[in-house]
């Protein structure tokens, strides 16, 4: 890795996972001290439009969404030599490593941790985002036994059919049939991680992909195997069919809290939190925070099926094509034929953001062969998440969440980000030529034609999130002011400044405010120089909102 693209502004400290479509790393950013997680699209599929496209699709839900349930993003880069997700870092451990280690958690511990990412999908869906992947491995728990969301990989819009994709050991049965993306899916699978926390074992465990179709599609929920008091929510979170399932997370939240409080009474949830700490801590070397080897948590490729129906699957041809899937996916292959949904690769990190997170390691694939009942089949996803020490550090998608912002309502708007990859066409050599003696002219130096603040918006009490948008025709670098006083129209005082590289067409950066003044401002100049000169903005802070 010698040779590897690093994001300009960030020093890497170590590798947390790699995988087929990528690697995470343990990262700095140099101008605040802040540790993040990136995570870097391989070359390979960065050749591919169809994975940019992914990848990129990946970052913009990231950035829409601010809940302390869910890693933020801080920043995405797209240049020539690479691409890149900033995320926030968070210091935490998969929910996969606790139960490998300890087993079942108790009534208490699985609620907490079922809240706590239920809360972070329900971010999504009230943003119009069905996550598709939820998963022991997806879920980082916390030193402080919190928990929280991550890997938006294979994440689709509400309503959208995008194909067979998931992890068949927690896929709904309208998942494995294709139809359209809805939030009652991911309440299925978070309900099959819930039953796993209680049980120790997955609620349905066929030994290959066919017999697995039909436990989840016709196979009676087995609800006799969870404590009594929780059946009902077992038997509401994997009813067969969508519309008896909670319609969202929101509402699933709202079921579990009265469960909860009615059978282990109003201090359930500190109890079952103080359990999670105390498990997780049998695992400390895995925590980011201890600099150790990293450890599995969430995969790196996912492999989009192909889902023929009940008939086909019970074929010898679908059993073929199942066996051969199985080996596509352990080796992190994507396949594209006839009828088969496109594959789809990427990493789930975080890094940067103004609120601190806790941390989690990468995992890298397996080497052995995955059964269904086990590892992730038609997808694997695995990604470290961290979360920063400091106010103002960006963090990583897989992270238990400590954030401060509030979560966005499903109006909020998406980040804007890159439209396609940046790329350099090369100069006309001219017709052949002897050699000549005379040294090539020097290439032009760049031209900034315009720096633009594209976006400027308040996301908590202290902190705000600023697009950038710089047209440049060479690397520039930017120099972004931020400022709160109490006259509109004038700067302020200042709250603080950093400088950093830019040849991409979008930044985005999270800022920390004093929380003093009614307004807030930013104000981003470049050298060179840009053609409009600086970019500025100003906005109202909400507490001064005249209601």
């Amino acid at each position: 890795m010698m040779n590897a693209w690093v994001v300009p502004g960030f020093t890497e400290t170590r590798e947390l996972g790699s995988g087929a479509s990528g690697r995470v790393v343990l990262a700095v950013h140099d101008g605040t001290g802040t540790p993040v997680a990136v995570k870097y699209l391989s070359d390979r599929l960065r050749r591919d439009p169809a994975f940019v496209g992914q990848f990129r699709a990946e970052a913009r839900l990231l950035g829409a969404l601010h809940s302390p349930y869910v890693v933020q993003l801080y920043e995405y880069v797209e240049a020539p030599d690479g691409a890149a997700i900033v995320m926030e870092l968070v210091d935490g451990i998969a929910l996969r490593a606790v139960l490998g280690q300890s087993g079942p958690t108790g009534p208490e511990a699985a609620l907490a941790v079922l809240k706590g990412s239920l809360l972070g999908l329900a971010a999504a869906h009230r943003a119009g985002v069905v996550h598709r992947d939820y998963k022991p491995e997806n879920v980082l728990v916390a030193a402080d036994g919190s928990s929280k969301l991550v890997d938006f990989g294979i994440a689709a819009d509400h309503g959208t059919t995008p194909g067979v994709a998931g992890t068949p050991a927690y896929m709904a049965p309208e998942q494995w049939q294709g139809r359209p993306a809805s939030p009652a899916a991911d309440v299925y699978a978070a309900t099959a991680t819930f039953f796993e926390c209680l049980t120790g074992r997955k609620p349905f465990t066929g030994q290959h992909l066919a017999e697995l179709a039909l436990q989840h599609i016709e196979a009676p929920v087995p609800e006799a195997e969870a404590p009594e008091p929780v059946r009902p929510l077992i038997r509401r979170g994997l009813a067969k069919r969508p519309e008896e399932r909670p319609e969202d997370a929101e509402a699933f939240v709202a079921e579990l809290e009265g469960v909860a409080r009615a059978a282990y009474g109003p201090d359930w949830e500190e109890h079952g939190q103080r359990k999670l700490a105390a498990l997780a801590a049998l695992l400390p070397l895995l925590f980011p925070s201890a600099g150790g080897s990293s450890a599995s948590t969430t995969a790196f490729a996912t492999t989009s099926l192909w889902s023929p129906g009940r008939s086909g699957w019970l074929g010898a041809g679908a059993a073929l094509a199942v066996g051969l899937l199985l080996v596509l996916t352990q080796a992190g292959a994507t396949e594209r034929a006839g009828g088969v949904a496109a594959a789809n690769a990427s990493a789930t990190t975080s890094a940067l953001p103004l609120a601190g997170g806790p941390v989690r390691p990468a995992s890298s694939p397996p080497t052995r062969s995955p059964s269904p009942s086990d590892a992730p089949s038609p997808s694997s996803s695995s990604s470290p998440s961290w979360s920063p020490s400091e106010p103002g550090a960006p963090s990583s998608s897989a992270s238990a969440g400590t954030s401060a912002s509030p979560a966005p309502s499903s109006s909020a708007p998406p980040v804007p980000l890159p439209t396609g990859p940046t790329t350099t066409t090369p100069t006309d050599a001219g017709p052949t030529t002897p050699p000549s003696t005379t040294a090539p002219p020097s290439p032009p130096p760049a031209s900034v034609k315009a720096v633009t603040v594209t976006s400027f918006r308040q996301t908590g009490p202290t902190a705000a999130q600023v697009t950038l948008s710089v047209d440049t025709s060479g690397p520039a670098t930017v120099l972004l002011e931020w400022f709160s006083g109490d006259v509109q129209g004038t700067p302020g005082a200042p709250e603080g400044s950093m400088t950093f590289p830019s040849a991409t067409a979008t930044t985005i950066r999270t800022l920390t405010f004093s929380g003093q003044g009614c307004y807030w401002g930013v104000r981003a100049t470049t050298t060179p120089a840009a053609g409009n000169g600086a970019a500025t903005r100003q906005i109202l802070v909400r507490r001064c909102e005249i209601r």
